[in-house]
């Protein structure tokens, strides 16, 4: 079998590097400090946008993986200035625990304490520690922890709740996938350097909640929404999140260690792998965005985040399987890439073209959800995975 790939490194690594650049030469808040909270698909900044914390804390964790991937001094020095920011801006001194919103002075607008937030903070807090061993770093991810385990988790059925006040007060009891999927994420990453029972305990029994309670066993999706008894009450299919989902279980579970857990999670992710690519992408190797199953309605969109992570996934089946459909499926997404989503004008990625080709110029390049963490990830994976396929 003929096991060679046709994606160039060196093309991922410039990529890759002209990611960083933008955002070093966009993103820098010289007014207000931190980072700019919007700019428009043609570099267009808008100084007085709302700063969201997924933005800050995606940023925090991009340019500290940036740094242990190759370390370059400005990018530690992008990666300092989110972690002061958040710290001084974000972060809730009295009650713990990370604002969802504040203003473009610094000023708190949204001071709820959303389960998705506090993920990607301790995301970001545990990527920081590992790139620079500063402890303060690694004390905050143990304080996110720790407030996630005293709120969200809920000791009856399992699982977290999604939201909550500034006083930690319940205003949202549903639970939802991508919560959850963003709580193991970090988890994963802070169990790399913190080896602590409780933490390990707590990342097995999230896999499992994906097992038991997430994946659907006749469809191989994730369900997206449940109420508080996991009681399903959402009809879409997410094929960005299951491809994501894939890779992000298998490392979990690698992370954790556990040898019979590791062989579940390859079995149940390569079939979810498969009906991704049944259902989920056209004929070019795109990933379409969601499925209706209510409506029977196929949202055709294609979503850079969606396809960013569809070439970590396939690529992962691959490696897993060594099938070769899996390699030629990340191929083909990474041309897609290339052709219609990298901006070869202004830089960096668009957020979303429609199945025809159209760019949705109404999206943001940096926004309250368009950040660099999903597009660099995947090429920091990519370039690594590739690195032992030869």
């Amino acid at each position: 079998m003929n096991n060679s790939y046709q994606v160039s490194k060196l093309e991922l690594i410039n990529e890759l590097t002209n990611i960083f650049s933008y955002w070093i030469d966009y993103s820098i808040d010289d007014e207000n400090g931190g980072f700019v909270g919007e700019i428009s698909y043609d570099n267009k900044v808008n100084k007085n946008s709302k700063k969201s914390v997924v933005l800050n804390t995606r940023i925090l964790w991009t340019f500290s993986s940036a740094y242990i991937f190759n370390p370059k001094p400005e990018y530690l020095e992008m990666a300092k200035r989110a972690y002061d920011y958040i710290l001084k801006y974000f972060w809730d001194a009295e009650n713990g625990g990370v604002y969802w919103e504040i203003d473009s002075n610094g000023t708190p607008l949204n001071t709820n304490k959303i389960i998705y937030g506090q993920g990607f903070a301790l995301y970001g807090f545990s990527e920081f520690y590992k790139a620079t061993g500063n402890k303060e770093s690694l004390e905050y991810s143990i304080k996110i922890f720790e407030l996630i385990e005293k709120y969200s988790y809920d000791s009856i059925y399992g699982g977290y709740i999604e939201a909550f006040s500034k006083e930690w007060k319940v205003i949202n009891s549903i639970k939802t996938m991508n919560t959850h999927l963003h709580i193991i994420e970090p988890y994963t990453n802070l169990y790399c350097v913190w080896k602590d029972e409780l933490l390990g305990k707590k990342l097995k029994d999230l896999i499992y909640v994906f097992l038991e309670k997430i994946i659907d066993p006749k469809s191989q999706n994730f369900n997206l929404v449940f109420k508080l008894n996991w009681e399903i009450i959402s009809n879409e299919i997410s094929y960005g999140h299951d491809i994501e989902g894939t890779w992000l279980l298998n490392e979990a579970a690698q992370v954790y260690g556990d040898e019979s857990l590791i062989n579940k999670i390859k079995e149940i992710t390569i079939k979810m792998s498969d009906k991704v690519l049944e259902n989920g992408i056209d004929f070019d190797g795109s990933i379409f965005y969601e499925f209706n199953k209510s409506k029977n309605h196929l949202n055709t969109d294609k979503h850079w985040w969606s396809q960013a992570e569809g070439m970590v996934g396939f690529l992962n089946s691959y490696q897993i399987t060594k099938d070769q459909k899996y390699l030629q499926e990340f191929e083909k997404l990474w041309e897609f890439i290339k052709n219609n989503i990298i901006d070869k004008k202004n830089g960096e990625w668009f957020r979303m073209v429609r199945k025809d080709g159209t760019i949705c110029k109404a999206d943001p390049k940096v926004g309250f959800w368009k950040c660099p963490y999903h597009n660099s990830r995947a090429l920091i994976e990519v370039i690594k995975r590739l690195e032992t396929i030869q």
